[in-house]
């Protein structure tokens, strides 16, 4: 296992197996060279996407907790995201936004973008992950509000189904002073 692969986990070998046995269902001779090594390969990508099924985001946050007297919004925007749509199994994608007020602890700014890696490392609905990031940032900063904003592009209404190539997603879950017009209606407009 190289330094890049420390996401793998056991059950690997089982996993490959099951893919070869896909690639027959389909049709194709997964003996032939170009897909010899297909089925480790797509076991070993299977499980680098579901990598966050093995990480605590709660976890993540604490180490980098520090007491500040800052109470105004603080923002991390635009942070890149790729998952895998729980009911077929293709990619989403797109950039999440999160706004918090610090009542007394902050938190490290990499930590914000890290969680969104760990919820986005699963299957998973846009809908789910969106308020999973709102409540453990809540749960574990206990600030007087966090809000999260989810853009997202699926590739299950892109390359099947309607096909529509040009749709987006958009999701928001919020809490505390976040429940009042104003304040979402500032974290909206700082992210625009």
């Amino acid at each position: 296992m190289t330094e890049e692969e420390t996401y793998l986990r056991p059950g690997l070998d089982e996993l490959a197996a099951h893919y070869k046995e896909i690639l027959g269902l389909l049709g194709e001779d997964p003996e032939r060279e170009g897909l010899e090594r297909t089925p480790l390969r797509v076991a070993k990508a299977m499980q680098f996407l579901t990598k966050g099924y093995g990480q605590d985001p709660k976890a993540i946050l604490e180490k980098a907790l520090f007491h500040e007297e800052y109470s105004h919004m603080v923002i991390v925007k635009d942070i890149n995201f790729y998952s895998m749509c729980e009911h077929h199994m293709l990619p989403f994608y797109g950039k999440v936004h999160v706004a918090y007020i610090p009542n007394g602890t902050i938190t490290g700014l990499s930590k914000i973008a890290r969680v969104v890696e760990v919820f986005a490392r699963r299957l998973q609905v846009q809908e789910r992950m969106t308020h999973q990031i709102m409540e453990i940032i809540q749960e574990t900063l206990h600030p007087m509000g966090v809000m999260v904003v989810i853009e997202a592009e699926h590739m299950c209404m892109q390359m099947r189904g309607v096909e529509k190539q040009n749709s987006v997603t958009t999701t928001s879950a919020f809490s505390g002073v976040f429940k009042a017009q104003e304040t979402r209606q500032e974290f909206m407009n700082l992210i625009k």
